[in-house]
């Protein structure tokens, strides 16, 4: 009786492999834990071993195809045939079960429009300039709940925020495409909703979800290869049963190197600290056993004193965080992460910036001691609203009131540099140090707002960017920015240009130096060091000094504002 080899796990949020290798060959021979064929993972390449003994009937996948995880890899007729019947007939039930499913969805669908409801299918929007995907954070609804309209449903994470997504209308969600963690596209299917009315001609119920694209492509995969395994005749490959849930099934093996065993293997090796390279292995193509390691053990106590470094740090177990991993970081060993999310967007942006924008630095010290006498004023006013005043909404206000005079410093070149544009509200964008990243997010019309409106926009603004919810529209925008590296104990630095913004400027933290008057006496003065970068292309060194003269002239005489104040 011929069964399927179904490609089991091999390796946390694997889904597909690539076959590197065949080990045997159609018609020939094979024992149980016998290693089948070589694949690599994003991960590791890694052996598949039999799980029965038996006859290799066809092999489904040629050399370097990719192979998908739960899918028949090989068929086989197994020397004990009869001792499959139960898992074979489960394994039919559950395919049975699953069309079931699939007709009773159809028939609920049929039954919805029928009285008067449809299901439709919400597209995810855009959530951001230059956003393509999102990462599934948290679903804030189940299957079968009745949600209304604006209500947030998802938790998604770009690379510049988390952001909620609400709904645009009210009903009972009918399916999650997205598991957490997966990666959604903008503008594909996030989920499907069951809605009073009928369905428009634009619904989205006519296109196909990622899940249903997934659950087809399964399901067509295994027609297939049940078709080419028994040719014309009426009787039907059957699944091999998985042993996994009793636990005798051990996952594929690792490979590292020229060593050849398995993670329980690996994990013997490495709670008696020995190392497998050192290890001579009895198994077929010298695979290590347990018995090997144990036997080791016994025949040389000073085996634990083998250094573990070069098998330890790659292996499966330890890279899913086994308990019984070692505690301690090894010495030499090397960890490595994806870049991704914020830190991806960072790397993304920062290159773009420098390599394509000229940039040139003018630095300065700013006299802080009048607006400290001034913020001192009028905290307590500002507390009264529940309004905690920093100096940022001085110098983003002090700056809007310079840009009037020096519109370059507010403008933008495109990509080919052939024409300017010249922005009319001042979106002043400010770094914020949150939980997932760098952010700077951007406070709008500026021009517009009193030293309240802004303090009490920065505020809420932060308190988002730290919890790491900002509102996309917050995040696009901006024209020019600040960053604030005193907050952190910074004193100077060359701030990179948020492109495509022409100018940015870094501000130390403020220190008590000695300076010279004007009539050569020593006096301590509050110093802050301010640090602009510029687009060399549009700003020359005299505009950003004449525009930093400004700016400064608001703040260390912060009456003079009081002139523009609306």
């Amino acid at each position: 009786m011929t069964i399927e080899f179904i490609l089991p796990d091999i390796g946390e949020g694997i889904v597909e492999c690539e076959l590197l290798e065949w080990l045997v060959s159609e018609g020939e021979h094979i024992e149980e834990d016998q290693p089948v064929a070589e694949v690599m993972t994003d991960k590791a390449t890694v052996q598949i071993p039999a799980m029965h003994a038996g006859v290799v009937n066809k092999l489904h996948y040629a050399v370097g195809d990719i192979a998908k995880v739960h899918a028949p890899l090989f068929s086989m007729t197994p020397d004990d045939a009869d001792a499959n019947t139960d898992a074979q007939e489960d394994a039919q039930a559950e395919v049975k079960e699953n069309v079931s499913e699939t007709a009773t969805a159809n028939e609920s669908s049929s039954s919805s429009a029928s009285n008067g409801k449809h299901i439709e299918d919400f597209i995810l929007p855009d959530i951001g300039e230059g956003i393509v995907e999102c990462e599934i954070v948290k679903w804030n609804v189940a299957e079968g709940d009745e949600i209304e309209e604006d209500q947030a449903v998802v938790e998604v994470m770009t690379d510049k925020a988390v952001v909620e997504i609400p709904a645009k209308n009210a009903g009972i969600v009918h399916r999650l495409y997205y598991a957490q963690g997966d990666i959604a596209k903008v503008h594909s299917a996030l989920f499907a909703l069951e809605v009073a009315g009928e369905a428009t001609t634009t619904s989205g119920t006519n296109e196909e979800s990622p899940t249903a694209n997934n659950s087809a492509s399964s399901v067509a995969s295994q027609s297939s290869v049940t078709a080419q395994t028994n040719g014309l005749s009426q009787q039907s490959a059957q699944v091999a049963p998985s042993k996994f849930s009793d636990g005798e099934y051990e996952p594929p093996i690792a490979i590292e190197g020229k060593v050849l065993a398995s993670p329980a293997v690996r994990r013997v090796a490495r709670e008696k600290n020995i190392d497998l390279s050192s290890v001579k292995g009895s198994g077929k193509k010298g695979r290590i056993l347990k018995s090997d390691v144990l036997n080791l053990r016994h025949s040389n106590v000073d085996t634990s004193s083998q250094n573990t470094s070069s098998s330890a740090p790659s292996s499966p177990t330890a890279e899913k965080g086994d308990s019984n991993s070692a505690s301690t970081v090894l010495k030499g060993s090397v960890r490595t992460e994806k870049v991704r999310g914020i830190q991806a967007a960072m790397a993304k942006q920062m290159s773009a910036s420098v390599y394509t924008i000229p940039h040139f630095t003018v630095s300065d010290e700013l006299v802080m001691d009048n607006l400290m006498s001034l913020r001192k004023l009028l905290k307590p006013e500002f507390e009264a609203k529940n309004v905690k005043l920093s100096f940022m909404p001085f110098f983003v206000k002090a700056m809007s009131l310079a840009l009037n005079e020096f519109p370059v410093i507010n403008s933008q070149l495109n990509e080919d540099a052939t024409e300017i544009s010249y922005f009319a509200d001042h979106n002043i964008g400010f770094a914020v140090d949150s939980k997932i990243g760098l952010l700077v997010p951007n406070i709008k019309r500026v021009q517009d707002l009193s030293l309240l409106d802004i303090a009490v926009q920065m505020q809420d603004i932060i308190e988002q960017a730290r919890a790491g919810r900002v509102a996309g529209e917050h995040l696009k925008g901006g024209t020019i920015s600040i960053s604030n590296i005193g907050a952190i104990g910074g004193i100077t630095a060359t701030p990179v240009i948020n492109k495509p913004e022409a100018a940015i400027v870094a501000l130390g933290k403020t220190q008590k130096l000695p300076r010279f008057d004007d009539e050569g006496n020593v006096s301590a003065q509050n110093i802050m060091a301010v640090n602009w970068s510029g687009d060399h292309r549009i700003i020359d060194g005299a505009t950003m000094v004449r525009f930093n003269n400004l700016w400064m002239s608001y703040l260390t005489q912060p009456e003079k504002m009081l002139m523009h104040l609306k």
